[in-house]
């Protein structure tokens, strides 16, 4: 079976000990799921990524409807996984991009993220991965999540450097929807 991703969004910030009960709750029983929980830094959410085969996630999202009713669940679909220029380093840092884009402008925002700006991301120092995922099902369509060593590999110059290219301002106007957000890993 297929390997699936489960983006879980609880609505409020969760501590180790409270995803690690809430991780224990959803997986019990089911083989080789991968759980990985980040806090938002700003905001009063925590994401959950839940990685298995299909069968076993649609278990979690059952369990999930009767144990955490206010949650948010989306299935993910990976189109680029990238190591970074810090890969193998701890990654405490989780930062993420969200979003939709006007009609016209899509197939120029893919061929941006996969040639240029997720490419260029991955290749700051202090970025230890950079991945992309599409959500068919729900909005926003478009998430680009990068793992970082330290929270000030955002906002560095080499991270801005690849920011500010021409490609970027021309596809950045068609950005709806967007939601950018700092998470701190907890599990």
């Amino acid at each position: 079976m297929q390997e699936s991703v489960l983006l879980v969004s609880l609505g409020e910030r969760f501590d180790n000990d409270r995803a690690a009960d809430m991780a224990e709750r959803l997986t019990a029983g089911l083989d080789k799921v991968e759980v990985s929980a980040f806090a938002a830094v700003e905001e009063p959410d925590t994401y959950v990524y839940l990685r298995g085969t299909s069968h076993a996630l649609a278990e979690i999202q059952a369990r999930l409807a009767e144990s955490f009713p206010g949650a948010r669940a989306r299935v993910l679909h990976q189109t680029l996984d990238l190591p970074g220029a810090s890969a193998g380093q701890d990654a405490p840092w989780h930062y993420i991009v969200e979003t939709d884009v006007l009609p016209e402008a899509e197939q120029d925002l893919n061929a941006w993220y996969d040639q240029e700006h997720l490419p260029g991301l991955a290749s700051v120092p202090g970025t230890v991965r950079a991945m992309r995922f599409e959500c068919r099902d729900e909005s926003p369509r478009y998430l680009a999540c990068y793992d970082l060593h330290t929270r000030e590999t955002f906002g560095s110059p080499p991270w801005l450097a690849v920011r500010a290219t021409d490609w970027s301002s021309r596809v950045r106007p068609s950005f709806r929807n967007t939601r950018r957000t700092m998470f701190k890993k907890i599990l």
